[in-house]
């Protein structure tokens, strides 16, 4: 317990916070690109998404990429995932749930690809939580993990506008050359591991906001996205997102 930065009722109150989680996924999702390349190039056949629920991700790599899908986290409110499914033309059948602790589940069985968005960062042993990745890998798989920039514009502004939430995140992993170190130091290859994204910010429940916050975020916001469309680069600074991506030797 002492890694961890949330708990089960910090997840039950962010989910039930939340409206509208049915959307239709469209196929330019983001890192929608970065992932049909890895499951096309490396002819992936099945996968599991961590700490994904609702299943935004499991939806996405069934509906288009037509993967064995398996959904595991914590917290599983099943109405929410087969409304999930039902608004994108999928049948409840189509993804395995397990819901479970993590930190106690031993894997029943291993994936092609093991992927997981916006769930390291919520721990304190980064280098634990990415080996409880890696235990999912088949030889040969694919390891895929994307985590909000911190470190970044958008860090400051939760900082500064969502303190409670910040304080979820351990800001120290947001650096890839430390996911790097721990990927290649448990005998992974093909590490890779960068900013990604030029700009953006957001805030939790932002329709709750006060009107001057609102404003604000909007006024950075344009500002941010004018800048990064004259100048698009990826960096420490502006970059929202870090992706990481390795493979475990052997082969499939």
């Amino acid at each position: 317990m002492e890694n961890l930065l949330t708990d089960r009722e910090f997840w039950v109150n962010y989910w039930e916070s939340k409206t509208d989680l049915s959307v239709n996924i469209p196929e330019n999702y983001l890192f929608s690109k970065e992932l049909k390349d890895v499951v096309q190039n490396q002819g992936l056949k099945s996968a599991i998404e961590l700490g994904g629920f609702p299943g935004y991700y499991a939806v996405f790599l069934k509906k288009y990429l037509h993967l064995e899908v398996t959904l595991l986290d914590y917290f599983v409110h099943p109405p929410i995932t087969n409304e999930l499914l039902q608004s994108n033309g999928l049948e409840e059948s189509d993804i395995h749930i397990i819901e479970t602790d993590l930190f106690k589940y031993v894997p029943e069985q291993k994936y092609d690809l093991v992927l997981s968005c916006g769930l390291i960062e919520h721990f304190k042993d980064t280098a634990d939580i990415i080996n409880r990745h890696i235990a999912f890998l088949k030889p040969g798989g694919t390891l895929f993990i994307t985590l909000p920039n911190f470190k970044a514009v958008n860090g400051w502004f939760q900082r500064k506008f969502d303190k409670d939430n910040y304080d979820k995140h351990n800001i120290d992993c947001m650096d890839p050359e430390l996911l790097a170190g721990i990927c290649r130091a448990a005998g992974l290859e093909q590490v890779e591991a960068a900013y990604y994204g030029h700009f953006s910010l957001w805030l939790e429940n932002e329709k709750q906001r006060s009107f001057a916050v609102r404003m604000f975020k909007k006024i950075l916001w344009t500002g941010g996205k004018v800048l990064t469309k004259i100048f698009p680069f990826n960096s420490r600074q502006l970059s929202p997102y870090i992706v990481l991506q390795a493979k475990k030797s052997g082969t499939l």
